[in-house]
């Protein structure tokens, strides 16, 4: 266990540029594996969830050969053993679930266990991955662990309506149904960044997808997959990090390689927190002393509210970001988490800063900003965007404050103590 501490007060200023997106090496690399050619994978990121990947690609016989420095990595599986080396897959971690298509597709038959890990946002249900393989032709047996097989190699065609927005699922289809016989349909696929960077890197390889971005996936299958040069792209939630904890100490950040075609809601949203993010070509921008006050809506017996749910609506990761802002504000404001149920269960550690917050339930949220913080020593959840929001807070307070646990931080972000020690705060990683 890695704690955090942190050294407050400081305004955070300059120019960072962010890395790879998590969200998206994740299945990309998982998708690597429907081909024997070899794939190029460029911007990855170094977290601790694609080690353990590569981990495994390399026992079952793959050769990876990965630049960390230059963050470019070559990628063969031609020589991945037609059986796994343990009887069972990874079972620490829930991009896991990622893995299914391409090893059913190379193997004919996976053994699983349901209770991957992942955060503790709530139940993460593996029921939706299961009814997506089901409708693509794989048999499941078993209770604990689940055997699924694929008779004749080859996924079948299908159309399904997904029951939400779910973004591994939409993932899983589009991995299996890229080499299905036939074409498939998903209706209510979601369409957030990352897997519109899963569905570019399918096309880049071969596959056949249209819908691209929207709620509907049209997938004709092919008999294989090719190799490709793919470039992962930004991570926006990074830039969101980078911003936010720019406003929150009243520094000026610079976010070079920012994606301003996904930035509509969050620049709202920051506006709804009185900061103005502004954008030069790709450069994110946060100037200095912002005002950190809500802004009032229209219809004045409301309170001011940011919602998070599915894209496009704004992002439910994103909301913890908003929230440890919120602190620093002047006015009271609503947050609403439409996904997670335990998405605000990290609250009565951000209390401990002297944060005022009201959990009205399990979705929703009413912070009163403005109020003196003081350091403190907090316990960070497992889950990741709460653990960097209360080292935001942190950071912006004079004096020592200690994120506990903090290590989760490190799933998502490779360079996080880095990027912002060299940005003028002063953390460090203590065992």
């Amino acid at each position: 266990m890695s704690d955090l501490v942190v050294q407050g007060g400081n305004p955070l200023s300059g120019t960072i540029t962010p890395s790879g997106n998590k969200n998206s090496v994740l299945p990309i690399f998982c998708a690597t594996l429907l081909t024997d050619e070899p794939v190029t994978l460029r911007n990855v990121p170094d977290i601790t969830d694609l080690n353990k990947l590569v981990t495994f690609f390399s026992q079952q016989g793959s050769a990876i050969d990965w630049d960390r420095t230059a963050g470019v990595m070559r990628v063969d599986h031609a020589n991945f053993a037609p059986q796994l080396t343990d009887s069972e897959l990874p079972q620490d971690m829930r991009s896991t679930v990622l893995l299914y298509p391409a090893l059913l597709h190379r193997l004919g038959k996976i053994v699983v266990r349901s209770n991957t890990k992942g955060c503790s946002l709530g139940v993460r249900e593996i029921d939706p991955h299961l009814d997506v393989l089901t409708a693509l032709g794989t048999d499941i047996s078993g209770t604990e662990p689940l055997t699924i097989a694929l008779p004749g190699r080859r996924f079948t065609a299908a159309r399904t309506w997904l029951d939400y927005m779910s973004v591994t699922v939409t993932e899983n289809f589009a991995m299996a149904a890229a080499l299905a016989d036939g074409q498939s349909t998903l209706m209510n696929a979601a369409s957030e960044p990352h897997v519109q960077d899963l569905v570019g890197a399918l096309i880049a390889m071969g596959a056949q997808i249209e819908g691209l971005g929207t709620s509907r996936l049209t997938i004709t299958g092919v008999e294989k997959l090719h190799g490709a040069d793919i470039t992962i792209g930004t991570d926006y939630h990074e830039v969101v990090t980078f911003l936010a904890l720019g406003a929150i100490t009243g520094g000026e950040i610079r976010v070079e390689n920012s994606v301003p075609q996904h930035f509509d809601l969050i620049t709202r949203a920051f506006a709804r927190l009185g900061v103005k993010v502004r954008h030069e070509g790709t450069t994110a921008i946060v100037e200095r002393n912002q005002s950190l006050r809500i802004e009032p809506p229209r219809t004045s017996n409301l309170l001011p509210k940011i919602e998070a749910a599915p894209w496009p609506y704004f992002s439910v990761d994103l909301l913890p970001l908003m929230i440890a802002l919120s602190t620093h504000t002047e006015g009271t404001i609503h947050f609403w988490n439409k996904v997670y149920e335990n998405g605000f269960s990290w609250i009565p550690e951000l209390a401990k800063f002297g944060a005022h917050a009201v959990v009205s339930d399990p979705h929703r949220l009413i912070v009163f900003g403005g109020r003196p913080l003081r350091p403190a020593v907090v316990d960070s959840p497992y889950i990741i965007r709460a653990a960097v929001a209360l080292a935001m807070v942190a950071a912006s307070i004079p004096g020592e404050s200690i994120v506990r646990h903090a290590e989760i931080i490190k799933r998502a972000h490779p360079r996080f103590v880095e990027n912002l020690n060299s940005l003028g705060a002063q953390l460090t990683w203590r065992d």
